[in-house]
């Protein structure tokens, strides 16, 4: 795609997650919305701002672990802002990580000087091993509500979705590594003859050859191997990407204390990984459409909370998860486009 057709599409998904998140205001109740924001306490506040950036240094410690085992060592402090550009990246590109994971690979191989395919392996394999915090987490916080409360339609619903993700992650992990090099042949001969119309339309772009296609994606390969045969890597990697986790789950709990509320914990277990599954559809970094799943869940789980008290605390903790590393990681992506 162009680089105006990138742009086009960027403008179409945050209209329509502006156009969701003003449905979304509208069927609860704006001043009812706003009400609730003025009485949050400023203090706790600026605890869930403090959270939020242990949450995002979490993952950027995570992902300084892959790349250490990659051999391709940053500081911690580079780590950390060069996340913060990856989480840019996918919060203003749609479909979230599968739209960003392109630029925040080229972000992450120019911090720490190595190819383009050690920044794809490296993010990619920080994005994977994410999911298996966030699916443990939820499948704590379901089997609390089992002991609980009565499942009504959406704890099933919510119930059959992270059980159904679970199974498809580990089937589509070994599915595509025990036959990666087909999937290699496959990825060549897709994109040789892409790569070669998109160099003829293109001035001054050299199309790769077949050979050289091979040699990147079996780099990457490569990479991602050493990754999954580290066992003190994965380890330390998916501590940290726990870690992360909880600190997201504290996060959301902390902005509803921030209104005068309590929840049990479990509910922002469950809540939050669910909430990440939505940042897959097509607005950017999910944005409208993970304020719809997390205001629905917590809804669903408290039951005595107002629609427009719950809905106000994910808006507290979607500024500080959402904007702050977006306006971090949208000045950190500048200083690297400029390398």
């Amino acid at each position: 795609m162009t680089r105006g057709g990138n742009l086009r599409a960027t403008l179409v998904g945050f209209a329509g997650a502006l156009v969701a998140l003003a449905a979304l205001s509208l069927l609860v109740g704006i001043e009812d919305i706003l009400g609730a924001l003025s009485l949050a306490d400023p203090s706790v506040i600026f605890v869930v701002i403090a959270v939020a950036i242990c949450w995002l240094t979490a993952w950027g410690l995570s992902l300084r672990t892959v790349l250490g085992v990659l051999g391709a060592p940053i500081t911690a402090p580079v780590a950390v802002l060069v996340f913060a550009g990856a989480t840019f990246a996918n919060n203003v590109t749609p479909f979230g990580q599968a739209g960003g994971e392109p630029v925040s690979a080229l972000l992450v191989s120019r911090a720490s000087d190595s190819e383009y395919e050690t920044g794809l392996a490296a993010i990619a394999s920080v994005d994977a091993l994410n999911f298996v915090p966030s699916i443990v987490l939820a499948l704590i916080g379901l089997g609390y509500f089992t002991t609980r409360i009565t499942f009504g339609e959406n704890l099933l619903l919510v119930s059959a979705v992270v059980v159904g993700f679970a199974i498809a992650l580990l089937f589509a992990v070994y599915f595509g590594w025990t036959n990666r090099y087909r999937v290699e042949r496959v990825a060549v001969d897709t994109l040789t003859p892409l790569a070669r119309r998109v160099g003829g339309f293109v001035p001054g772009l050299s199309p790769p050859s077949r050979a050289g296609l091979e040699r990147r994606i079996e780099g990457f390969f490569t990479a991602v191997e050493r990754v999954g045969t580290n066992p003190r890597g994965l380890l330390l990697a998916l501590c940290f990407s726990a870690a992360g986790w909880i600190g997201l789950a504290t996060s959301l709990w902390l902005s509803l204390f921030a209104l005068g509320h309590t929840v049990p914990a479990a509910v922002v277990l469950v809540a939050i990984p669910a909430g990440a599954m939505a940042g897959v559809t097509p607005l950017p970094g999910g944005l409208g459409g993970v304020e719809a799943v997390l205001g629905a869940l917590v809804t669903a789980t408290t039951g005595s909370i107002p629609a427009a008290t719950v809905l106000a605390a994910v808006l507290i903790h979607r500024g500080a998860t959402y904007a702050l590393p977006t306006v971090v990681g949208g000045a950190t992506a500048a200083v690297l486009a400029d390398r």
